[in-house]
């Protein structure tokens, strides 16, 4: 306690860390105020119908990762994910389409190109999903809209992708002047936000519904926690196995009698692989709000489907060539060999050049597929939850998307705080191989 007292005080003493650390609190702030502002011409006290069809399957998750603003009709409705679809759909583009990569080679003046592009394709993606989200609440709030015909129609359309855009805005403002990545951080804040709900509901499902009592609650919240240690592991990449490997087969350079290590890691990927599966799985749920009243519509908005056997499995299935697909995007084995060979670096009884670049990327293929499959199973722990019967709005929580976010951002941000400490000579967050070893790259958004 007396370490967490003195770490906080040194956090207070450095001015440039405790002004980002309150401008990005004040920023958030406002995020969940506005989560709050219902649309123009909805009332709010109207809702609860719409608040039971969203409290379950995929809807559920979407409105964990806007905060409760999708089921609140709130101005923030759609919140970031129109830039998170926008932000994937962009890296594909970078990697097939000639144009996108020359882009990308021309440094920072490439870097502003492709992110005006990206603003420019969520608003796109913004008014397809406002149009959709229209019809759903004309479909599912009941006697909430007070106000009707076109002027509800085109006025709720504006709204929500003004909304989109100013949580776009914030989350840029967060990354440029705050800590941490901002968009990364309104998600996870959002998913904060949801997790209170969670605990009572599944408590009082288990008190008050014949489940088991006090007792399970507490079972399935220690098997909550272990989910929890495993995801740290794979987030920071197991990193102690896949490093003490790479010292025996990859090769070195002396620097003054420090060895260096190629850094190869189980999951180098980070999360991304399961935001870029999730993303692809959202596709039919937002295709179903433009249908509400049919079996499809229906059907998209139930927990059967999001529960089911086969969506799990597709998404497992994506989760792991979407790892194989990130790692490749983002360690190029080519390059790694050639700044190896410039800097008399080698491997062991293997021929600089193209051989070491084969050779890496073989060994970088053999330690990606068990990451990857933790990463697949961690995603779709929710379904097994729920056949345990667990409530759903808990049942998100045990692995899944939802928790591998939460603790991508939360052990990034910590590293950045820890940064600004080692950097003026302060201990800092943990000591030793406990250290926090958070990653930009397994934060959500932030490759772009």
């Amino acid at each position: 306690m007396n370490k967490l007292i003195e770490t906080i005080k040194n956090i207070w003493n450095i001015e440039e860390l405790r002004s980002k650390i309150l401008y990005t609190l004040l920023l958030v702030l406002i995020y969940r105020i506005g989560s709050y502002v219902t649309l123009p011409g909805i009332d709010p006290n109207g809702l609860a119908n719409l608040q039971e069809t969203g409290s379950s399957g995929l809807l559920n998750l979407l409105n964990m990762f806007v905060g409760g603003s999708f089921v609140r009709a709130s101005v923030f409705a759609l919140g970031i994910m129109p830039y998170i679809s926008a932000s994937i759909a962009v890296q594909l583009l970078t990697l097939a389409v000639p144009y996108f990569q020359k882009m990308q080679k021309e440094g920072e003046s490439g870097r502003r190109k492709i992110t005006q592009l990206t603003r420019y394709l969520t608003i796109a993606v913004t008014l397809v999903q406002s149009i959709g989200y229209v019809t759903f609440l004309q479909s599912n709030s009941g006697d909430a809209i007070v106000l009707s015909g076109p002027l509800f129609y085109i006025s709720t359309i504006v709204v929500l992708t003004a909304g989109t855009i100013f949580c776009m805005w914030l989350g840029e403002k967060i990354t440029d002047r705050g800590i941490g990545n901002g968009i990364s951080l309104l998600i996870m804040i959002g998913i904060i936000a949801n997790l209170p709900f969670g605990f009572s509901a599944e408590l009082q499902s288990k008190i008050a519904g014949g489940g088991g009592g006090p007792i399970f609650f507490i079972i399935e919240v220690a098997i909550l926690i272990a989910i929890i240690f495993l995801t740290v592991l794979l987030v920071q990449g197991v990193r102690r196995i896949p490093v003490q490997y790479a010292r025996r087969i990859v090769g070195t350079k002396e620097f003054g009698g420090a060895r260096q290590f190629i850094p190869l890691r189980v999951n180098a990927s980070g999360v991304m692989p399961i935001i870029f599966a999730q993303a692809l799985m959202f596709i039919p749920s937002l295709f179903g709000q433009f249908f509400p009243n049919t079996s499809f519509g229906q059907s998209m908005a139930s927990g059967d489907y999001y529960y089911s056997i086969w969506y799990n499995l597709l998404f497992f299935i994506l989760i792991v060539l979407f790892t194989y697909f990130y790692t490749a995007l983002i360690i190029n084995p080519t390059q790694m060999a050639e700044d190896m060979k410039r800097n008399n670096g080698f491997v062991p009884g293997v021929k600089p050049g193209k051989e070491t670049a084969d050779f890496i990327d073989n060994v970088l293929s053999k330690i990606t597929l068990p990451g990857a499959v933790f990463l697949g199973l961690i995603a779709i722990f929710p379904m097994f939850a729920n056949l345990f019967g667990v409530n759903p709005r808990f049942a998100d929580f045990f692995g899944g998307t939802s928790l591998l976010i939460l603790v991508a951002v939360v052990l990034d941000t910590l590293q950045q705080i820890e940064s600004h400490l080692l950097m003026r000579h302060y201990d800092g967050l943990m000591k030793g191989d406990t250290r926090i070893k958070g990653r930009a790259s397994g934060a959500v958004g932030a490759s772009v």
